[in-house]
């Protein structure tokens, strides 16, 4: 079973695009038509729950708190955090490892920074 990904309004939807081009096969929902502009936190990472997908976002500086507080009381397919200053293409090929080498198990209610392409989770 391979992961289903969520892209959080915040991450660049050429991210998505380019991710979805370089493997069509790959389950990424862009965030158009299901997270509102201005929705919270916490509303974002219980339609990802609800949905079983990993929640990809670029919000580094309040999500990780958030998602701390959501797994207290609710189950989590996972929070991967894309830092702002990795290119589109090393983005990319990050979420290309999470997909090929990553289960669902290993990112279940938690929160993992976005690998460089070399990175493997142990």
């Amino acid at each position: 079973m391979k992961i289903a990904f969520q892209a959080d309004a915040n991450l660049d939807p050429d991210i998505v695009r380019g991710l979805c081009r370089r493997e069509p096969s790959i389950d990424f929902r862009d965030h158009v038509g299901v997270i509102a502009d201005g929705m919270p936190d916490p509303a974002v990472l219980r339609l990802a729950a609800d949905s079983s997908r990993v929640l990809v976002s670029s919000d580094v500086h309040t999500m990780l708190a958030q998602f701390r507080a959501f797994i207290a009381y609710a189950e989590s397919p996972g929070l991967i955090l894309v830092p702002s200053s990795r290119s589109i293409g090393s983005v990319i090929e990050g979420l290309l490892v999470v997909w090929v080498d990553w289960t669902p198990n290993s990112l279940k209610n938690q929160a993992m920074w976005l690998p460089t392409p070399v990175e493997k989770i142990p």
